[in-house]
């Protein structure tokens, strides 16, 4: 399976971005898909993570309430629609898809089989 993320860009506090990740490949068995990012300087952590169909999702505490994740599966593409952006959304944001379906293990890079290149996300104040 081959990710392919776009999306990112530059954008002012408060504005809005959706990313996409691609998915091409042996798709049929992936069960869950998740977003991470890693900001200059620090760890890649945890944002939000989903199951496939779109029916459960999971979201960081810093990201509640302003970003949703969703999939089209006809197009093998999960989406991360951040609203509200803040500064300290700025960073490198990394979609990640995985056969697993143990929930627990979608809140940590371990937890995916497949990852995208990452696209970056720069929020201005």
């Amino acid at each position: 399976v081959q990710l392919q993320a776009s999306g990112g860009g530059l954008v002012q506090t408060g504005g809005s971005l959706r990313l996409s990740c691609a998915a091409s490949g042996r798709t049929f068995n992936l069960y869950a898909m998740g977003w991470f990012r890693q900001a200059p300087g620090k760890e890649r952590e945890f944002v939000a993570a989903g199951t496939w169909s779109g029916v459960s999702t999971y979201f960081a505490d810093s990201v509640k309430g302003r970003f949703t994740i969703s999939t089209d599966n006809a197009k093998n593409t999960v989406y991360l629609q951040m609203n509200s952006l803040k500064p300290e959304d700025t960073a490198v944001y990394y979609c990640a898809l995985t056969t697993v379906r143990y929930r627990s293990t979608w809140f940590s890079e371990g937890g995916y089989d497949y990852w995208g290149q990452g696209t970056e996300v720069t929020v201005s104040s």
